[in-house]
């Protein structure tokens, strides 16, 4: 079934795909599951160079006997806000979480932020996320300082005074801003080897050619982030003048 858990057959078949460089679509259509599982799949269970059938069923097994031992008898998952379904809600924080480790950010990091995304109020405590995440204090400080000093993040305090940690709506346009500055950088360095290298010659004809192609995307980039910055203070349903939003195909 596309929605079950993944088999130990299925899994010998996802190393199979990567032993054959197959994409992870690929691999997902094959065995007629979402392309985000088999990422998933395949990032926490030692990624594709190192991925191996038998040792990811294991460790799905312990990690499975390790939550029913975890859980008091009798108990269930917590309630979710506005009638969600806990374990779906798990398993979608499951692959922002690979998602962004995929991005370059480190496991932790990426749990806390994406803890932070998935909440309502946009912020949470330092003992908050460590309840939510089961991790220790040390762990949550470590990762919202680098969050921090990334930019992902902010800290402000509450009426009690307690620190909270808070995704910025405008971190995204930042982001991209950021995003395109280091792409023009790389447009620089690239039109410098021209005159290294000698105009004219086959080398400084690809660079230029890369220097002109990097300059539109970064260029592009930047005015795209400038025009749709207001999307990230709509509310759902309407525009920025307080208006219902037409449908697409309108």
């Amino acid at each position: 079934m596309p929605g079950g858990r993944l088999t130990q057959q299925e899994r010998q078949q996802i190393a199979l795909g990567l032993a054959d460089g197959l994409a992870y679509a690929e691999i997902a259509r094959r065995l007629d599951r979402p392309t985000s599982t088999i990422t998933r799949e395949v990032m926490r269970n030692g990624g594709p160079t190192a991925y191996r059938a038998d040792l990811a069923h294991r460790a799905t097994e312990h990690r499975a006997h390790r939550r029913r031992q975890s859980a008091p008898r009798g108990s269930q998952a917590p309630e979710q806000a506005h009638g969600r379904d806990a374990e779906a809600v798990r398993e979608y924080e499951e692959a922002w979480t690979t998602l962004l480790m995929q991005q370059g950010l480190p496991k932790m990091m990426s749990r806390v932020l994406t803890c932070l995304y998935t909440t309502d109020a946009g912020s949470l405590t330092a003992s908050e996320l460590v309840k939510r995440l089961q991790v220790s204090p040390a762990s949550i400080s470590k990762s919202v300082t680098f969050l921090e000093g990334q930019g992902l993040i902010r800290r402000e305090r509450d009426e009690g005074r307690r620190e909270r940690y808070v995704v910025d709506d405008d971190v995204w346009y930042q982001g991209m801003i950021a995003s395109a500055r280091s792409t023009a950088q790389l447009a620089e360095t690239a039109r410098q080897g021209v005159s290294v290298l000698g105009p004219d010659t086959p080398a400084a004809t690809r660079l230029e050619n890369i220097a002109r192609f990097v300059d539109f995307v970064a260029e592009s980039m930047t005015r795209a982030a400038e025009q749709a910055r207001d999307v990230l203070y709509t509310k759902p349903g309407t525009t920025s003048g307080g208006t219902a939003e037409p449908s697409p195909d309108r």
